[in-house]
C-alpha cells in the first residue's frame, strides 16, 4: 500500500502534471508548426509575478505584470523602441494630416492572428473602439480623449484613420501602451468567448495554460510575422513560464537557485544581500546573476496639498516648501536606504524625457534652507506647526530619515502610516497635508509628467493632488500641446514648465528610480526598457 503524501495542495499537483505536459510538447498549440527545427531544444524561460495575473485582456491592462503578458500575446500599431522613439508594429507607416488632427496607419501585409484570420483595418477599429465601450469597463479608454466620436475607421482592409479633435503630441506614444493592442474581432465575438482568459492576438507567443493561482505557460506563437535579420522566425525561446508566488524572499531565492530567469526591482527583502554599498551586485553571485538597469520614468516625491484645510498655513508658501526640499540629504538617503539604486533629483521630470542624460546635480543646503525659512517668517522653524507626512509602510524608512532632516531647521514633523488602500484615498480627497507617492510615466512625452499640476486634473477626478495652479503654467501647458511638428520648441516649453515647479514646489521630488533587472547569466538578447515594457522576442538561454 503506497503512502499518501501530506500537505500538498491539489492545485500544485495540478500545476506540475500540466507544466510537464505544456513543456514536454503535450496536447494544444504545437510547438513545431512553421518553425522547422529551429527550436528543438525546449529552452524554457521562467520568472515570477509576485502580484496576481488577474486578466489577459489588453483592455484591462492597468498594471506591469498584466501589461508583460499582454505584450507577448498582442501587438499595437506602434511601438517604443529603447530610446523611447515610437516605430512601427502592425504599422509599417503612417502620416499625419495637421490641418484636420488625422493619423493615417498601413498595416503590414501578410499578417495573422493566431486563430490564422488575416489581420485587418477592421480589426484595429474594434480593438480601439471597445476601449469606449461601457459594456468592456476598460481603464484604458483615456488613451482616446482626444479623439473625437466615430473617429476611428477602416479606409480599407489595410488602412486605418484617426481623427483628433486638436493637436496633440503625445498620441503616438499612447497607442504604444498595452491598451493599445490589436485584438482578432471575430474571435472576440465569438459566443461564449471572454478575452479575459481566451487571448487572441497577432504576439510572439499564445497561452498554453493558465490557472490564476499558481501560474501560466506561453508557447511560441507558429503564425508570429516578426523574423530576424538572418531571416529566422521570432521568438527563438521554446516556452515561457510565469509562477505567482507573493513572497518576494522566495522569488530572489528562486533565482539564486536557478528557478528563475530573472527578477524585476530590488525589494528591501534582499537588497542587501544581493548589492554591495555602492550598488553593484556582490561578488558572491557575479558568476551566476548579472545586473542591468536603466532610467525608469519614474519620479518619487512628497505632495504638499496647498490649498488643503489640513495643511499648515506656512507649507503653503513656496519658499517654505523650497527650504523643506534644500534641507534634505538625498545622496545619503539614496546610498543608505536604497544602495544607489535610484538617482537623486529635486526636479520632477525625469531628465531623458527632456533631451537630458542625466539628473541634475542636488546636494544638502542646510544654509539656505534656514535662510529661505527665515524671509518666510518662520526663522528656526517657528509658526510653522506640525508637519504630518502621510505614508505606507514601504517608505516608512525614508519618512524617517526625512524627518530627521528636517529637525536641524527645527520643524515638528510626524509620520503618518496608513495601508495603502486609505491612504490612496485620503490622498484623492485631499485629506492630507504632506504625502508620499511616486509617478510613472504612461507614455514617453514630458506631458505625462506636467499634466499633474494643470487645474483641469485636479483630485478627485485627475492625478493633480496637489491642487497646483499656476496661469502662466496652463498658458506653457496649452502651446506645447499645439506643437505637434516642433519638438524643439515644445521641449523648450516643457523645460520651462519644469522649472517653474521647481521654484513653486507643491511636490518635493526626491528621486529617479532605475528599472532594475536580475538576470541569470545563461540569458541572452535581453532588451531592458525605460518604461520596464517585458520583451521577450529576441531572448535565447545559453546551454
Amino acid at each position: 500500500m503506497s503512502k499518501k503524501r501530506k500537505n500538498t495542495p491539489l492545485v500544485h499537483w495540478i500545476w506540475a502534471l500540466t507544466v510537464l505536459g505544456v513543456l514536454g510538447g503535450g496536447t494544444g498549440c504545437s510547438l513545431g508548426t512553421n518553425r522547422g527545427s529551429e527550436h528543438t531544444d525546449k529552452r524554457v524561460f521562467r520568472y515570477n509575478e509576485s502580484a496576481a495575473i488577474t486578466s489577459l485582456d489588453p483592455a484591462a491592462a492597468r498594471s506591469l505584470e498584466h501589461m508583460w503578458v499582454v505584450d507577448q500575446l498582442y501587438d499595437g500599431l506602434v511601438e517604443l523602441n529603447a530610446e523611447l522613439d515610437v516605430v512601427p508594429c502592425l504599422a509599417e507607416s503612417w502620416e499625419v494630416d495637421p490641418a484636420t488632427h488625422t493619423y493615417t496607419f498601413h498595416l503590414r501585409p501578410g499578417i495573422a492572428f493566431a486563430s490564422g484570420r488575416p489581420a485587418e483595418a477592421t480589426d484595429v477599429v474594434f480593438s480601439l473602439e471597445r476601449l469606449r465601450d461601457p459594456s468592456v469597463v476598460s481603464s484604458g479608454g483615456w488613451i482616446l480623449d482626444a479623439v473625437v466620436p466615430k473617429g476611428i475607421r477602416a479606409v480599407d482592409d489595410n488602412t486605418v484613420e484617426i481623427q483628433l479633435s486638436h493637436a496633440y503630441p503625445p498620441f503616438l506614444g499612447l497607442l504604444t501602451t498595452a491598451y493599445g493592442a490589436v485584438v482578432d474581432r471575430e474571435h472576440a465575438q465569438n459566443e461564449g468567448v471572454s478575452l479575459r482568459d481566451q487571448p487572441g492576438g497577432t504576439g510572439p507567443f499564445v497561452l498554453k495554460w493558465w490557472l490564476e493561482d499558481a501560474g501560466l505557460v506561453l508557447h511560441p506563437n507558429p503564425r508570429y510575422w516578426e523574423r530576424d535579420d538572418e531571416g529566422r522566425s521570432l521568438p527563438y525561446l521554446d516556452a515561457v513560464h510565469i509562477d505567482v508566488v507573493q513572497d518576494m524572499g522566495s522569488e530572489f531565492l528562486g533565482l539564486t537557485q536557478g528557478r528563475y530567469d530573472f527578477i524585476s526591482g530590488l525589494h528591501p527583502s534582499f537588497m542587501e544581500t544581493l548589492l554591495d554599498e555602492e550598488g553593484g551586485l556582490r561578488t558572491s553571485f557575479a558568476e551566476e546573476l548579472r545586473l542591468e538597469h536603466v532610467p525608469f520614468l519614474k519620479t518619487d516625491y512628497l505632495g504638499v496639498v496647498v490649498d488643503g484645510s489640513q495643511t499648515p498655513p506656512a507649507l503653503k508658501k513656496p519658499m517654505v516648501r523650497q527650504a523643506l526640499s534644500l534641507a534634505l540629504d538625498r545622496p545619503s538617503l539614496v546610498r543608505h536606504l536604497r544602495r544607489n539604486s535610484v538617482s537623486a533629483t529635486d526636479r520632477f521630470v525625469p531628465p531623458s524625457m527632456l533631451g537630458r542624460a542625466d539628473p541634475r546635480p542636488v546636494r544638502l543646503d542646510l544654509d539656505s534652507a534656514k535662510a529661505l525659512l527665515a524671509a518666510a517668517g518662520h526663522a528656526d522653524g517657528k509658526g510653522v506647526g506640525t508637519v504630518v507626512v502621510s505614508t505606507t509602510s514601504d517608505y516608512a524608512d525614508l519618512c524617517a530619515a526625512m524627518q530627521h532632516d528636517w529637525t536641524a531647521l527645527g520643524l515638528d514633523v510626524q509620520i503618518d502610516v496608513l495601508p495603502s488602500s486609505v491612504l490612496r484615498e485620503r490622498v484623492a480627497q485631499g485629506e492630507v497635508a504632506v504625502f508620499y507617492k511616486s509617478w510613472l510615466a504612461d507614455h514617453p512625452d514630458a506631458e505625462n509628467f506636467l499634466g499633474l499640476f494643470v487645474k483641469a486634473n485636479f483630485s478627485p477626478g485627475g492625478p493633480n493632488y496637489t491642487h497646483h495652479h499656476n496661469p502662466e503654467f496652463e498658458a506653457m501647458y496649452q502651446q506645447a500641446l499645439t506643437l505637434s511638428d516642433d519638438e524643439e520648441v515644445r521641449r523648450a516649453l516643457y523645460l520651462a514648465m519644469d522649472s517653474l515647479v521647481h521654484c513653486e514646489m507643491p511636490v518635493i521630488p526626491l528621486f529617479h528610480d532605475r528599472v532594475t533587472h536580475v538576470l541569470r547569466q545563461d540569458v541572452e538578447g535581453w532588451a531592458i526598457s525605460p518604461v520596464n515594457r517585458l520583451d521577450l522576442r529576441r531572448v535565447k538561454k545559453g546551454a
